[in-house]
This record gives structure tokens, sequence and C-alpha cells, in this order.
């Protein structure tokens, strides 16, 4: 496999954009190279039994994870320490705590299946036309989701109900007035606080955790089994898991919150998982391609989940679900026309 500089670069922004965007980074991996054709078409498949291609793509997935982390690291250190007092005290009774093992819970679905499927479902499906059939489905998920959504819309006085089935839950209704007026009147807050005073946006992070730490168990498993839809090419992660959060009653912004912290130990074990690939035969050649792809990768996934937060703050998952399905489907048609040639 022979990658350029310049190759590298723009798979890394590719990934770090659509890892986080929910338009499925898998999906657009396998149809770019195809589009483009020529020497991407020949080189850079996913598909193969041993790709390089896709060792370097999963490997951009370490840089995807740093960003996340660095985002929410003020969240992940919380997290972190609830998990450590709740081992050693042996209770739950936090709500840093309840969202730590929230977490730890969902995670093992989608780790579970991607051990298990993960190999099958690229070589079969990791192909151009899958690819761009499936991201015309994830474009249709996506506008499902909001359909849905619609149609679960309580009366504002049923609005202190818990999001998983109308009992109110313990970050919700034992939420600080203080906190929960911060968090209406904000425009959108992240992790490192910009945009906003630093100490406003350290109150509203807490209590967006809070409401994400009473979801329930239910809720939490539902949304994590949903991100290994992403193991079909052109299924989102994080649509998958923001459309399931939406279904169970979260907010736009708690699902997308909710979807980027569930994905960070996902994407993080993915790469991990392949960085002893890029160390051997793999890698020969290439090492330097993927330092500069993770880079701009990290880069563009910061970037992308700090605007994304502000985004669902106030917007829908609507246009992208349009970009799928015309994007999807303007790939189906080239192919078609690449296929008769």
């Amino acid at each position: 496999m022979s990658l350029t500089y310049p190759e590298a670069l723009v798979v890394g922004l590719v990934q770090g954009v659509t890892e986080l965007f929910p338009v499925s980074s898998l999906g657009h991996s396998v149809l770019l190279p195809a589009l483009l054709g020529g020497r991407w078409a020949r080189d850079l498949s996913v598909s193969a039994a041993e790709s390089p291609y896709l060792a370097f793509v999963v490997g951009l997935h370490v840089a995807t994870a740093l960003a996340l982390l660095l985002f929410f690291r003020a969240d992940w250190v919380r997290i972190l320490r609830g998990l450590g007092t709740s081992v050693r005290d042996r209770s739950v009774a936090t709500a840093d705590q309840r969202l730590g093992w929230l977490i730890v819970l969902a995670t093992i679905p989608v780790g579970g299946t991607g051990l298990a499927l993960e190999h099958v479902f690229r070589t079969v499906l990791g192909k151009p036309v899958p690819a761009a059939a499936f991201l015309v489905g994830n474009g249709l998920l996506l506008l499902a989701g909001e359909r849905l959504r619609r149609a679960r819309t309580r009366p504002p006085a049923a609005a202190t109900a818990g999001p998983a089935g109308g009992r109110p839950g313990p970050a919700v209704s034992g939420m600080d007035p203080a906190l929960s007026g911060v968090e209406r009147e904000r425009p959108g807050v992240d992790g490192a606080g910009s945009g906003v005073d630093g100490a406003v946006a350290a109150v509203a992070a807490v209590a967006a955790d809070r409401r994400l730490a009473g979801v329930g168990v239910r809720t939490a498993l539902v949304v994590g089994s949903a991100q290994a839809l992403a193991l079909l090419p052109g299924i989102s992660r994080s649509g998958a898991a923001m459309v399931a959060g939406l279904v169970r009653g979260l907010s736009h912004e708690d699902a997308a919150r909710f979807s980027f912290l569930l994905a960070t130990p996902v994407i993080l074990a993915a790469g991990v998982l392949k960085l002893p690939d890029l160390a051997g035969p793999l890698g020969a050649g290439i090492r330097g391609q993927v330092l500069a792809g993770s880079l701009a990768s990290g880069l563009a996934a910061y970037a992308s989940v700090r605007w994304l937060t502000r985004w669902f703050s106030t917007r829908t998952l609507t246009p992208f679900a349009i970009y799928c399905v015309l994007a999807g489907t303007a790939s189906l048609a080239v192919l078609a026309v690449l296929a008769a040639r």
C-alpha cells in the first residue's frame, strides 16, 4: 500500500469530522476511495482481509478519542473519580457514580458485538454499493428518529417526568434550580468552556451530567446497543445512539452529549486494538502518514464536537439526514455509471 501525505491528511480530516457527525465515518472511508477511483480505489479497501488502509483508518480513532477526552476532560475526571469511589465504597450514590456505571453498562453490548462481528460485517459489507445503500438508510433512520421524537413530545405539565419512563429521575427532580436555570439559558457549552464564562460552563456541564445520570439502566443499554448498528458501513454510531436517546425521551443536546461520552471508550478501544497492526508489516512505509493523518483527525474531531454541542442545543438531526440520503443516492448513481463502463 502506498499512501501520500496529502491523502493521509484528507482521510484524517474526513475521519475526524464524520466520526462525530451523524453521517458514518466508515461509510465515507469506503465510498471516498471508490468515488475518487484510480490508486485510491485499488489500494484503499477496508474489506480486504489484511488491509493497511483499515489499520490506518482505525488508527486515526485514537486521535479522535483523545480529542473527545480533551474536550470532555472535566467530565471524565468526575466520572472516573466517581467509579473509583463507587468501587471503594461499594455503593452507587452520587450522580458521577451512576453516570460512570451507566457508561460501563452501555459499552458492553457494542464492545461484545464488535469483537464478534466486526470482521464479518467489514469483509462482506465493506464495499462501495452496500456502504452507499446503508448511508441512505442512515438518513432515513435519522428522519425516523426525529419523527418519533415529535410524536413523543409531552406537554409542559409533564416535563418533570423522567426521560425513560414517566418517573422523575434523581438527576432531574433533585437538580439544583440554579443549575437548571443556567442550563436553560445558555446558548451552548463545551468541555473547555469556550464561548461562555468558564465558571458558567462548568456549572452547566455538571447539570448536564446530572441529567444523564438519571436516564436509567434501560435507556443506557438501549442507547449503548444502538451503537452496534455502526458495524454496518454507512450507519453512523453517533447518529444511531442519538436516535435511540431521542426515542427514549432525551433532548437533542443530552442525546448528543451521551453519545459522545459513550463513543469515547469505544473509539479508543477500536484504535488501540489496531495499533499493533501499524507497528507490524501493515504499517511499513506509512507510519509518518499515520502521524500526519492522526493530527488532522484529532484537530477535526475537536472542532467537530465543539461545533456539534452548540448545534444540538437548539437544532435537530434533519440536515444530516437529508445529506445522508442525497449523498448515498448520488453515490449509488455514480457507482452504477462506473460499473457500466
